[in-house]
This record gives C-alpha cells, structure tokens and sequence, in this order.
C-alpha cells in the first residue's frame, strides 16, 4: 500500500500534531511572563541609540563633504588668501570649533581661526598617500578628543596647501529629557565625549553619589557595547528583521532604588548595509542609557496554560476516536471480509458495519456473497435502513467542529488584551524624544542645504562668467543628489545658469523671500533654498530639493508612522505612502500638532500621549522646528504615532502567542481532515455507490481503484468478485443451452 495512502497515515499524523501542539499550548503560554523590565523598553532604548548613531554619523560624514566641495570650490577658481579662505567658511558654516591652513612643503602655518589646532599630529609626508587625507580623532592635552577633518587646497603656480578643521564628538540636536545620557565610545570602549550626566562638582552632594553611580555604569555599558560592536551586523540580526544597518542592541544595569539602568548601543554604519563612510572607519559605538522605574514581578498563567492544554488533548483523543471506530475499523473490516470472499470462502456472512458508506458497502458484499452462492438475490428484504445512515462527510464535519470548538476561543475570546494594558511610560517618553531629535534632524537638513547654496554663492562674485557659474552649479549638483534643479536667478527671473532638471520656480514666481521656503503650486510639494550672491543684489543661487531627500531622512525603526505638516497641518512628506497636502485626518493628532505650536512668551516643545480606545492604544508624539536656522521659519512639525499592539509588551505577546495556537490548531485540523477527504472518504463514497451497483446486477462496469490502499484493496476485490459473478452466469446459461453473454466493457 501507499505510503502517505490509506486511512491510518492522516490519522496518526493528525494524532502527533495535535499532541505537538498541546506541548506547544503549554509551553509558549505557560512561558509568557512579563520582567521586571519590560523587553519594549529595551527595544525602544535600541531604537534611540540607532538616532544618536544616524545623527552623529550623518553630521561627521557631512563635516567631512562640507569641508572637501569647500577646498574644491575654491581651488577650481582663482587663487584666494588663507585669510580670505576661513572668513568666507566661517561665514557660511559654523560647525568647526577651529581651522587653518597649513602650507604642505614647508609645514608653516598660514592662518587659523577658533582654536588652537593640534598640528603636530597630522604627519604631512604621508598625506599622498591612500587614506592620507581621512579624518582622525586626536586627544587634546585636557582630555578631549576632536576630530581632525583635512582637504588639499591646489592652485596653479601655488604652493600646495592643507585645509584643516577640528570638531568635536558631539551629538547634533539629540533630545535626551531629563534622565537620559549619550555617549560616544571609541574602539577600545574609552567614553571620547557624553552628554545627560553633569560633573560631580556641578551638583549637590546630595546628588553626588548618583552621578557617580551612574557614570561609572556608563563606563560599563561602553566597554560591553564596544566589545559587541566588533561583531558582524548580518550574525547579529534576526532573519528579516531589517531596520538599522549596523550592529545594534540593548543591555541591562544594576539596579538601584527600583529602578534599573537599561543602555542601547549601535556602531555607526552606513545608509546601506555594507556601505562605509568616513565617519564608519572611525570605528564609533553610540551608548545612550536611562534609568527605568521597574513593574512589580508578573509571571504567567501556567495553569491556564496546563487547562487550554488538556482541553486540546481531550477534544483530539475524541476526534481520534471517533475518525477509528467510524472510519478506520469498519474499512479495515471490509478489507478482510472483501478479501475473504475473493478466495472463496463464502460459508460465513459478512459483516456488516453499522453506518455510513462502510455499512452500504458491506450489505453490498453479503449480497454479492448469496450471489456467489448460487441463491436468490435478498436485496428487496435485507438492504437495510441501517445503509443509509450517517456517512464519513458527516463525520469529518462533526470532527472539524470538535477541533473548531478548541481553536476558536482561542483566537477571539482567550487572552484578549482589554483596555487594561499597562504601556509603561518610558516608551511614552521615548517616542516624544526621538520624534524631537528627528524633527531637529530634518530642520537640520533643511539648514544644510541652504548653508551648501551659501558656499556655492559665495564664490560666484560680480565677474563670473556664466560658464563658471554652470561648471560650479553641476559639480554641486553631481555631489548632492538632494537637489533636482539648481539654477542662478536674477531678480526679474532670468536665468543665468542651470544644471539638473527644468526649475519649477523660476521666473520670479518663486518663493524667494525667504531662504528657504514651501512651493505648493502643483500636485507634489518642492522645498526652494535660496542664498543670495555677494555683491549681485538681487540675484540668488536656487535649489530646489526632491521631496525623496526629505523621506528619505523620516525612515526612523519602532517611530510608528511620521508625517512632517506645515502650518496648516498639510502633510509634506512621510515615510510611507501618503498624498501630498492631505490632512492627517485624526482630530486627536490635530490638537497634539497644535498644542505644540509656540505660545506667547514660550518656547516650541514637542509633546507626546498615550490614547486609549478600546483594545487598541495608540502612542502620538509631535515635535515642531526648533533651534534656529533657515528652515525654523517654516513652522513644520513631526508628527508621529505607533499602536502598542506592535510592541513587546506582555498581555499582547500573550495575545498573539493564544492566537497563533489556534491558528496552528485551525492548520492541523483542515490539513490532516482534508487529507482524509481526498484519500479515504471521497474514494469511499464512490466505492459505496459502485458495490450497490455491482450488487444490483451490474455486472458490464469495470471497477478500477484509484489509490493502493484499504479503499483500493476493497474495489480490487469488488472487481474480482464482478469477474467470477460473470464467469458463473455464464456457466449457468451453457448450461441451460444459450450462447454466452458478452464481456464486460473496459
């Protein structure tokens, strides 16, 4: 017989598997219990040190670009004084605490602005060659590190000359509350630079002791985070959990007072997997840590575990039981007796099972048997009512509904997460937080591109030609993909020079009041950065940047949905799909978004809730512009919102895991129920309505088996049966002298 054929396969699979899944029942409900801090919170401080580490990575790599299209721009045009040099970057960019210029062949010093650069530290010999212009990180004879960023500085018939600045591992616009710290750690786990944890000497004595406590298990958690950051990113990551490119994770502290350190860490990585950057081969690790109020000790429910799991276990030995003694038995009954009748033992009647297709088939072959006999055919008498009783459909429905009155309850009504789903309120806090930082890491942005036009301006003076102005607009553009058309305007809208696509605000109807404004003329917002040209009045440099490159900055892990509105509660842009100039379209998000907007006398802030509907919570943050800039007049804000359901908090963990087993039960049962269908009952039926015939005289119709099995062995012996029935009439009508009938048909 088959191996996956016949009846006892799908019933002993259906067997193992629902015991399986009973283990499974109690052993993942039994298993879900709740720590005393929750596996939510620890994602979320993940999430926020992946913020620090995009923020500073983007801010390194961008000093770094800022300072080599600098150095080329100025070296593609005529020669400029050092002097002049640092004005015009010190003007335009103030992110560098100090620069200078040093001549190359005789390693004089040519002018410096800020701070005392540590220039013994840069070996000028060694500058041609490979990596002998990369950033590096010195340390300052105080203790402070800085990063040394260098760019050549060639003319014609000029001595060669290094363009040097300095600046320090801080985090740009990082919104850390009120009890969190961030810090930058090197390679070998050394803390370079913190922020969140005060000198001792700037506290209370009181405080005192809590500040050191919490910078020595600072110091910890950078030593382990280091060490952890080495590893490969694809060893560290669940399969398909995508989210941040680099090596991240959480770790947990001492306690102290009922509450418990927890710490994020992440190495700076690239946009994209595998991609480094000049701030990735510095080899820096974010750690941000806080210190978390702990829940009171919650276990699971094992005994509700242990209940669901024998109810299973009660619910398949009766679905067992009843598919053996209905199904199982009586097939294996008539395979016997079939076979028996096959080998001529004729004596004993046959026995019939009590119901179903079984019971027609039976009473089909003690037919077949007085036939065989030689006697009268008893059908009219002892057919039987009994034949056309319950049959094996009807059984595997009844089984279904047993199997359905288990997993049912479990995905609908078992462990449903109610309205008393404790969210703790550090993950409150935390999507206020980050929200904050990406609204800072946006205006930011924005600010950045209006600082690289007001480089670009700047050295196109009253005699550029229009063929410098296009030669310094497409090297810009070749080096930004942010932009999608750059282009030098005069004030009644002409254009001198372009370079991308065709600009969608020329001609003067523009926005060009303002250094960097919203055009939401057609169908897709455009942000316009403006800078003017020294000594032109009138005439600006205009970028207009891709919408793309705003999105693309909003692609934050565990933030939920962003949407970045204007004034008008519009929606800019977001990191999924979304139409442009939509409303957000919730009441509640409209008033968070407005209760953030700068009241009299105070300061934007950014604000955060935990609303409760239902079964669903959602967490909402919202965090207008704030912190100067070009971009701070825009009014925009950065509105985000997750559901809770998503997060690993402990009754939703629970609900899922209650749903899946029933799921998995709903699985097993279709599965292992439709196997039997198609291989025992639906052949079963067929050879019930074939026997009956047969029985009634059918003796022309060939009977073939569809499957080697039990079924198949019973219509293999029912065609046998048909044969020598045949070979008796005949010899019955030789003998009484008529010409033989002809054979059955094939």
């Amino acid at each position: 017989m088959s191996l996956l054929g016949g009846i006892r396969p799908p019933i002993t699979v259906l067997s193992v598997l629902l015991l399986a899944l009973a283990g499974f029942t109690a052993f993942s409900l039994g298993s879900v219990h709740e720590d005393r801090l929750p596996k939510a919170v620890l994602t979320s401080q993940q999430h926020f040190a992946e913020d620090g580490a995009i923020a500073l990575r983007a801010s390194l790599d961008e000093s770094v670009g800022d300072l080599d299209r600098a150095a080329a721009l100025f070296s593609s045009g005529k020669p400029v004084p050092a002097d002049a040099v640092l004005d015009r970057i010190g003007a335009v960019y103030q992110k560098w605490r100090g620069t200078a210029v040093v001549e190359i062949g005789s390693g004089r010093l040519v002018a410096a602005r800020g701070e005392n650069l540590p220039l013994t530290a840069i070996d000028s010999t060694r500058l041609s060659a490979e990596g002998g212009l990369a950033p590096r990180m010195v340390k300052l004879p105080g203790g402070e590190t800085r990063l040394i960023t260098l760019a050549l500085l060639n003319w014609k018939d000029q001595p060669q000359q290094l363009l040097v600045a300095s600046s320090s591992l801080r985090f740009p616009g990082i919104s850390l509350g009120k009890f969190r710290s961030i810090a930058v750690v090197g390679a070998d786990g050394a803390v370079l630079s913190s922020d969140g944890i005060p000198e001792p000497e700037m506290v209370t004595e009181s405080a005192r002791a809590d500040v050191k406590r919490d910078s020595k298990q600072l110091v910890s958690f950078a030593k382990s985070a280091a060490q952890k950051t080495r590893a490969n990113p694809l060893s560290t990551k669940e399969p398909g959990s995508g989210g941040y490119p680099g090596v991240s994770g959480s770790l947990i502290g001492a306690e102290h007072g009922g509450d418990r350190a927890a710490a994020g860490y992440a190495g700076l990585a690239g946009t994209e997997a595998g991609v480094g950057t000049s701030a990735t081969s510095l080899d820096l690790t974010v750690v941000a840590m806080v210190n978390v109020a702990q829940n009171p000790a919650r276990t699971s429910d094992a005994f509700a575990a242990m209940v669901l799991a024998g109810a299973l276990l009660v619910v398949g030995a009766l679905v067992v039981a009843l598919l053996v003694a209905t199904v199982q038995r009586p097939l294996l009954g008539l395979f016997l007796e079939s076979r028996r009748l096959t080998r001529g033992d004729l004596a004993r009647p046959v026995t019939v099972p009590r119901g179903g297709e079984a019971a027609r088939i039976g009473a089909a072959l003690e037919r077949l048997r007085v036939r065989l006999l030689g006697d009268a055919d008893p059908a009219p008498r002892s057919r039987g009512k009994r034949g056309r009783r319950t049959g094996a459909r009807t059984l595997l429905a009844l089984c279904a509904l047993l199997l359905l009155a288990w997993c049912l309850p479990l995905g609908l009504l078992v462990n449903r997460a109610g309205a008393d789903v404790v969210v703790p309120q550090q993950l409150v806090s935390d999507q206020r937080e980050r929200s904050d930082t990406l609204s800072d890491r946006v205006r930011r942005g924005l600010n950045e591109s209006q600082a690289d036009l007001q480089s670009v301006a700047s050295l196109m003076d009253g005699d550029t030609s229009a063929a410098r102005m296009t030669t310094v607009l497409e090297r810009t553009s070749a080096e930004h993909l942010r932009y999608q058309s750059l282009y030098v305007l005069e004030a009644d809208g002409k254009i001198l020079a372009q370079a991308g696509g065709k600009p969608r605000a020329a001609e003067g109807k523009g926005p060009r009041k303002s250094t960097v404004a919203l055009d939401d003329r057609g169908n897709s917002p455009v942000i316009i950065a403006t800078a003017p040209i020294p000594g032109k009045q009138g005439t600006a440099v205009v970028g207009e940047l891709r919408i793309d490159f705003l999105n693309g900055l909003l692609k934050r892990p565990g933030l939920g949905q962003v949407r970045v509105v204007d004034a008008e509660h519009r929606v800019i842009g977001s990191n999924g799909g979304y139409r442009a100039f939509e409303k957000l379209g919730d009441e509640r998000l409209d008033a968070l978004v407005k209760g953030t907007n700068v009241k009299a006398g105070q300061s934007a802030r950014p604000g955060s809730v935990l609303y409760r509907s239902g079964g669903d919570h959602v967490i909402a943050a919202a965090a207008p512009f704030a912190g100067g800039g070009a971009a701070e007049p825009l009014d925009w804000t950065v509105v985000t919102w997750q559901s809770t359901k998503g997060l690993a908090i402990q009754e939703y963990s629970l609900q899922n895991r209650t749903v899946l087993a029933g799921l998995l039960g709903l699985a097993v049962g279709a599965a292992c129920l439709g196997w039997l269908q198609i291989v025992v009952v639906a052949p079963l039926r067929e050879l019930a309505r074939r026997a009956e015939a047969l029985a009634e005289g059918d003796l022309r119709s060939v009977v073939y088996p569809r499957h080697h099995d039990e079924v198949g062995a019973v219509t293999r012996s029912l065609e046998i049966i048909r044969q020598q029935l045949q070979q008796l009439q005949q010899q019955r009508k030789q003998a009484a002298g008529q010409p033989p009938a002809p054979a059955g048909r094939n």
